[in-house]
């Protein structure tokens, strides 16, 4: 991986055949890392591929007391100024899905197109901000490990992808690796973050909004309608996936994000 320094916080990231014109930025979730999206990388050959481990995650720095989605949204900005690259497509899921979005709103002459998976664009509730930090403080008590065995279940649909499953240890590896401070750090930035719902309305360039049968976190209605507040979006519903269609499903899911760049090329 290669490393940068960004507003004096290390970032680490891969950068993927770097001899092609096009470029696809591609944002994780949480609690992940730039590996998330290895089931994506044959399909994307004819792209320039910038994957980062975002601050908190992976090998990126992770000792702060709280992590913006804004300021991830920044940094990437200047990641991409680093490699002296002026426009990208964007492709997040979750938390990574929330990040290009506000990436859209705060640079959107950047933006070529957007790919949005297992995503909402509002805000914390009351309820669900208070959810979110208990959350972090029970993070903060058990660990990262314990918390992985106790709800990894939330992520996929164990129906489908088995416990002995390459990509159900590869989840694991991830979730559980993802330090203590950098989890809580993210996860007290997160629950501050903006509310896009309605800026959704103002995005101009073609996006593809990707939701998953079985998500735990986001159902595909509300997925869905917020897809229809995007002018000209298009919506698919991968099913009998779990939170993470492009792991538990990676040959529908690359055929999806395939077809939806030769579209717009």
């Amino acid at each position: 991986m290669k490393e940068l320094l960004i507003r004096g916080a290390k970032w680490k990231y891969q950068d993927i055949n770097p001899n092609k014109q096009e470029v696809i930025l591609l944002v994780h979730g949480h609690p992940f890392d730039h590996t998330m999206w290895k089931y994506q990388l044959e399909a994307l050959a004819d792209f320039r591929l910038i994957l980062p481990d975002l601050k908190g995650y992976g090998e990126s720095d992770f000792d702060f007391q709280k992590i913006f989605i804004e300021e991830q949204a920044l940094d990437l900005a200047i990641l991409l100024d680093e490699l002296a690259i002026e426009k990208v497509h964007l492709m997040g899921l979750s938390m990574g899905g929330q990040i290009i979005l506000e990436f859209n709103r705060l640079f959107p002459h950047r933006v070529n197109s957007l790919i949005i998976s297992a995503s909402l664009p509002n805000a914390e509730s009351a309820e669900s901000y208070q959810n979110r930090l208990k959350l972090a403080d029970e993070i903060s008590e058990i660990g990262m490990l314990e918390y992985t065995k106790k709800d990894i279940h939330k992520y996929i649909n164990l129906d489908v992808l088995k416990k002995e499953s390459d990509a159900y240890i590869h989840l694991f590896k991830m979730m559980s690796e993802t330090t203590v401070k950098g989890a809580v750090a993210s996860h007290k930035g997160r629950a501050e973050r903006r509310d896009n719902t309605n800026y959704v309305q103002n995005i101009m360039v073609p996006t593809l909004v990707i939701a998953a049968e079985k998500d735990y976190f986001f159902t595909v209605d509300r997925i869905k309608s917020f897809a229809e507040k995007i002018p000209n979006a298009e919506f698919e519903m991968i099913e009998k996936s779990g939170h993470l269609p492009n792991l538990e499903h990676p040959e529908i899911f690359n055929k999806l994000i395939s077809n939806f760049y030769k579209k717009i090329k």
